[in-house]
């Protein structure tokens, strides 16, 4: 199986594409640019899904779920954001088919036009906001935090399953807050939400800084991201927090009474992850043999199987170790289908990137031992029964880092300061990666840079020290480094 894998040194898109056609995670669809997940892609998404939820139930939200078609006068009222989606939107225009007269087929019926048009959410600030304003009355209706849970979709003419779709999944925060210092205190914490389920649950290190005006998000005033380095040297978005001050909120009229009894506009949030998380993971930890994937967001953290092929004591030795693995929450599956070898079921299961696989025989039960094998540093042990379920509840937990680790020892191989063009231009010629790299901070040199050499900066990083220096095109003075990388 891994044979069919393309090699990541030999063509790493393609390597992509093989993963996720061979480790089953989605196919494309009959629809241009959209995507059918599978069982197996849609269990990793789910468990992305379930562990942010807690976090944001944690950090007092609720959801909620808002309209997928919103008129189009709502786009409308703020202009920035408008002007952001317009090319990617799709339009509803008419709400009624028929059968075609010459009997083809059906048509749509030309009497059937709506009398405003709709478009298919590409994010949903617009008719939140429109709702907010229904709720929100008085300073005690704050803070208002609402997530949902949805599909949206944006136009896009070249696609790639997970890291961008025509409609694709994802979460989405609104939150509305009586002042400026609680809703810029709300995108920063949950900016700090996203880092943290990014390292320590998808073990991706992440760099966290704000988007540089030309690259925030649309009506936002403030952009705080997260960003990772793949291992072709590219920088992926994997999360965003915004800062949208009270644009949103004047533009749908939502206003409160303070506790002074006077009218103000209601601050703005919002934030969201998508489906491209999944495509991250791939990028980051996988190998030429297939998937790999951290143990806190496998599906199957252990399979078990058989060899040659299960008896009766070999299956009550893998039940017995079953039993015991979930009483402490680790998910197991005991393989016994009988149609396939067990040198098969080794090869796809590490395509599919389980992080550890039992080997039991009757040769090791004599011995009192199974064979134990790790996805991720491919090494095989034979280890005693006796407690076998604490070596790997702690065995996962090693994974887990030695996953991390790996991927922050990458970046940091990957990772230049450089002064001058001509370093900026073969740096990213020969190495790639991250380039830390002085800025006058005007959108003219940026985009030039973007323009020459395709690379743009990712962001401004939060932790970035005060450092004096010269833009390495314009030549003004520059107070600190920013992050520049091509990106996905």
């Amino acid at each position: 199986m891994a044979k069919e894998i393309t090699p990541r040194s030999e063509n790493y898109s393609q390597w992509y594409l093989d993963i996720v056609k061979k480790a089953g995670l989605a196919e494309n669809s009959a629809v241009r640019g959209s995507m059918v997940i599978k069982p197996y892609g849609y269990a990793i998404w789910e468990n992305i899904k379930e562990d942010l939820d807690r976090r944001f139930k944690e950090t007092g939200h609720q959801n909620a779920y808002f309209p997928l078609f919103i008129p189009k006068s709502f786009l409308s009222k703020e202009a920035d954001h408008v002007e952001g989606f317009a090319k990617e939107c799709a339009v509803v225009t008419h709400h009624r088919l028929m059968n075609n007269p010459d009997g083809s087929g059906v048509v749509v019926d030309p009497s059937a036009k709506l009398e405003e048009e709709l478009i298919v959410r590409p994010t949903s600030e617009t008719i939140i906001w429109n709702t907010y304003k229904n709720w929100i009355k008085s300073y005690r209706d704050l803070p208002l935090l609402i997530n949902q849970w949805a599909n949206v979709v944006r136009w896009e003419m070249r696609t790639r399953p997970f890291l961008r779709t025509a409609e694709f999944l994802w979460q989405e925060g609104h939150t509305a807050h009586a002042t400026k210092e609680e809703a810029i205190q709300e995108a920063k914490q949950m900016h700090d939400v996203y880092a943290d389920f990014a390292e320590s649950v998808m073990a991706m290190p992440v760099i966290k800084g704000s988007k540089s005006e030309s690259e925030r998000f649309a009506g936002a005033l403030d952009t705080f991201t997260i960003e990772a380095m793949m291992q072709d040297g590219k920088a992926l978005q994997a999360g965003t927090s915004h800062f949208l001050g009270q644009n949103f909120a004047k533009a749908f009229e939502v206003k409160f009474l303070n506790n002074e009894n006077k009218e103000e506009f209601v601050w703005a949030t919002s934030w969201g992850v998508s489906t491209r998380l999944v495509g991250a993971l791939i990028m980051t930890h996988s190998d030429d043999d297939g998937l790999v994937l951290p143990p806190k967001l496998a599906p199957i953290q252990v399979v078990i199987v058989p060899i040659p092929k299960p008896n009766e004591k070999i299956l009550e030795v893998a039940n017995g170790i079953t039993t015991k693995l979930k009483s402490k929450g680790i998910s197991v599956k005991i393989d016994i289908d009988d149609k396939k070898r067990p040198g098969f079921k080794f090869a796809e299961y590490e395509m599919m990137g389980v992080p550890i696989r039992l080997g039991i025989g009757m040769r090791d039960l004599d011995k009192g031992v199974v064979e134990v094998a790790r996805r991720d540093t491919k090494e095989k042990n034979a280890i005693p029964l006796a407690n076998i379920e604490d070596y790997i509840e702690n065995l996962l937990v090693e994974i887990q880092d030695n996953l991390f680790q790996k991927a922050l020892n990458f970046r940091k191989e990957r990772t230049s300061y450089v002064d001058t063009f001509e370093e900026f231009k073969n740096v990213l010629e020969d190495k790639g990666g991250f380039i830390y790299a002085h800025w006058d901070g005007t959108a003219e040199t940026e985009e030039k840079i973007k323009e020459l050499t395709k690379a743009t900066i990712r962001c401004i990083p939060l932790d970035a020290k005060d450092e004096k220096g010269v833009d390495m095109i314009s030549g003004k003075p520059s107070k600190n480094r920013v992050l520049f990388a091509k990106a996905y």
